[in-house]
């Protein structure tokens, strides 16, 4: 590992900053193809299946990606993943091009699920950045300031979020899907460039001969070294579950309130949320206890879920997508501050593989499940007579009653889990657990219990956190 040093902390902000440009451009590009589709099918279905996709992908690939970056520099990780982005977007141009959108928004043909696919292979492909990005937080950044780093990336991706919100809705509404493509590209190239001309110190992992691609096993014995480390990546990817239904809804349900071009300035506006969490976070931490701040944000959160669509105001909405937004930081940041304390660095890599994997999965079973549900059964239920006389008392009448009834059972239930997790055995552990892990970590002890906890087949030196990134609820 690298001396942590001031150039180290400028390496970090340089990193920081081209890892930020690459996700305003995936971010913008598939935040502007949910909108194009929602607006060209009226689809439900349709963006709940695209959704749920992204984050299956993330999920299958959660664990390759945290093996690779654990194998390779992180310099090298991130200019294959833009070089393959790059390529992903340039495809996906040259078939728009060529084909009539007619062709592209059928549903029922292979174009639609082609082109859509091209563009989420890229996006997903980006996120071997964001894995490399926090596992560079253990590289170039003390100890002691991990919160603060893990806020600084909440807060850049804020930024981000508001960026691509804002400008992905306009983009639609008044240049088209062409032109927005064409915008991706080029910032896609920008940041590739800029990236070729950073440096980040590191040595060149060992190679082990006869590893696998997938290290499972790895990954595995890393979790099974932290008691309650594995209760923690459970609990986020239950959280996941829930962030699925906001992941499949959110869009159509802001869509029916506003115009695309305004929903996406609405989005841009909120997403200042994450700018604040995660400036709250790089300012003053997360306490002496992360896992305790996370549970009370997640209670929190949950709460907020469930009364931000109880009557069809806008600004209720408004307002309660911008404190939800202000608390994913806080989550994330703890999540990956407690891993980057307690994981040795080595092996960090493939534990937040496997965190992306669990916890990736989740949401895209849910979205994959409400997205019928609510179009097909819960919608049209809330929109006759029988559902308007059973519920309509509690979630009052208007547009999309059947998503604010989605949205409050789900928020009452990520209360009850995060209330409940208080109680558990693995909190008290894995807080005692970090409360007692050394402020620096020391190489040669990483090394040693590495050895004692990960097959020979697994061992592999100093490398590499995974951001996952869902729909308009979380596409942190």
């Amino acid at each position: 590992m690298v001396d942590v040093t001031q150039d180290g902390m400028r390496t970090f902000f340089g990193v920081l900053v081209n890892t930020a440009v690459a996700n305003i451009t995936t971010s913008f590009l598939w935040f502007a193809l949910t909108f194009w589709v929602f607006l060209e099918t009226r689809s439900v279905l349709a963006t709940g299946i695209i959704g749920g996709a992204y984050m299956l992908l993330l999920a299958l690939f959660g664990m390759v990606f945290g093996t690779f970056v654990d194998r390779h520099r992180k310099h090298r990780v991130m200019v294959l993943s833009g070089v393959f982005t790059l390529g992903a977007f340039g495809i996906a141009g040259v078939i728009f091009l060529l084909l009539p959108q007619s062709a592209i928004l059928d549903l029922g043909g292979p174009w639609f699920w082609l082109f859509s696919g091209i563009i989420l292979a890229g996006a997903v492909v980006e996120n071997l950045r964001n894995i490399a990005l926090s596992t560079t937080v253990t590289l170039l950044v003390p100890t002691e300031r991990h919160a603060n780093a893990n806020g600084l990336v909440g807060t850049v991706q804020g930024l981000a979020f508001m960026v691509t919100s804002v400008f992905s809705g306009l983009a639609i509404g008044i240049a088209g899907m062409g032109w927005t493509l064409v915008i991706s590209i080029v910032l896609t190239v920008a940041a590739l460039v800029h990236l070729l001309t950073l440096r980040i110190p590191e040595d060149e992992p060992e190679r082990t001969e006869g590893a696998k691609a997938i290290d499972i096993r790895g990954a595995a014995a890393a979790i099974r070294g932290v008691p309650g480390l594995f209760a923690l990546i459970l609990f986020s990817t239950f959280n996941n579950l829930i962030g699925g239904v906001y992941m499949a809804l959110m869009d159509p349900y802001g869509l029916t309130l506003f115009d695309v071009k305004l929903w996406g300035v609405i989005l841009g506006v909120t997403s200042t949320g994450f700018i604040i969490g995660g400036a709250i976070v790089a300012k003053r931490g997360l306490g002496r206890n992360p896992i305790r701040t996370m549970l009370l944000a997640v209670i929190v959160m949950g709460a907020i879920g469930a009364l931000f669509t109880i009557r069809d105001w806008w600004w209720l909405y408004v307002l309660g997508i911008w404190l939800y937004m202000s608390l994913v930081p806080i989550i994330e940041s703890a999540e990956q501050t407690v891993i980057q304390k307690v994981v040795p660095f080595r092996t960090q890599g493939r534990v937040f593989g496997a965190a992306a994997t669990f916890e990736a999965g989740a949401a895209p079973i849910t979205a994959f499940l409400i997205a019928p549900i609510a179009q097909f059964w819960v919608i049209p239920y809330m929109n006759s007579r029988a559902g308007q006389s059973a519920w309509g008392w509690l979630v009052g009448d208007g547009q999309a009653r059947g998503i604010a009834l989605v949205f409050l059972f789900s928020g009452l239930v990520m209360v009850v889990v995060g209330a409940l997790a208080f109680a558990t055995r693995s909190y008290r552990i894995l807080s005692a657990q970090y409360s007692e892990a050394p402020e620096t970590a020391d190489d040669d002890a990483e090394a040693d219990t590495s050895e004692a906890t990960v097959p020979p087949a697994a061992t592999v030196p100093p490398a590499s956190a995974a951001q996952v990134r869902g729909g308009a609820a979380g596409r942190d």
